[in-house]
């Protein structure tokens, strides 16, 4: 199940794991705008748009790094508390109606970030062979995706999670644990188009029950923007 939402809209399609199941969904191709995403790397050819990597995944691998080994991946705390801390700065900067933080304060978030870079590298050196260790690849993702994960920072209009999409997943995972399948497919496609309507209405303030009524009697309830 593929999830494309924003404050306002939710789009949830059924398909497999590749760049064209992802593009069947209709909104990503020729999307410029900025997605907040996982680290599937099937995302990386919407390459018209800006990519923000989502902090509540970082985190929760950075957690996984350190839990397994905390005195010997003492950097992945580092990094964690780095992201942390940038997104405390980052939420006050809007609470206080700021646009960007200043020189200073982005200056010292990419210092940590830095700081536990070197760290990371240090305690994660190649093998012999010049391979890297789980964690070490970790290290590796934080250097070579920088610029992605730090997006919130640089622009404070970029959320720090993709949690409006997690959230509206929510009841496909709750559906599929009752269920524990969908016997055919034409079903899970239904129901993708039932909760993408069902969700949209939601973000608009409908209750969920109203424009199921309206669907069946009077036709559909149709976002604003899209009355027209």
């Amino acid at each position: 199940m593929h999830v494309a939402c924003t404050d306002d809209y939710a789009l949830f399609h059924v398909g497999g794991r590749s760049k064209a199941d992802i593009d069947a969904g209709g909104v990503l191709p020729g999307f410029t705008g900025t997605i907040v995403r996982d680290g599937y790397a099937a995302y990386q050819h919407l390459d018209e748009a800006t990519h923000a990597w989502c902090g509540a995944h970082l985190l929760r691998d950075l957690a996984g790094v350190h839990e397994a080994d905390p005195g010997g991946q003492s950097w992945a705390e580092a990094m964690a508390n780095t992201l942390l801390i940038a997104k405390k700065t980052t939420e006050q900067a809007v609470a206080a109606g700021r646009d960007t933080l200043t020189e200073q304060e982005i200056s010292e978030i990419c210092s940590y970030y830095a700081g536990a870079l070197a760290t990371g590298r240090a305690e994660n050196p190649p093998d012999r062979n010049g391979d890297l260790p789980r964690a070490g690849k970790l290290v590796e993702r934080f250097t070579n995706h920088r610029d992605m994960i730090l997006r919130f920072v640089l622009d404070l209009a970029v959320p720090f999670t993709n949690n409006t999409a997690e959230r509206a997943l929510r009841p496909v995972k709750l559906q599929q644990k009752i269920s524990a399948t969908w016997r055919v497919l034409h079903s899970l496609a239904a129901f993708a188009t039932v909760r993408s309507y069902l969700d949209t209405a939601a973000r608009h303030g409908k209750d969920a029950l109203d424009v199921l009524k309206q669907l069946f009697t009077t036709g559909p309830w149709m976002p604003p923007a899209l009355s027209s």
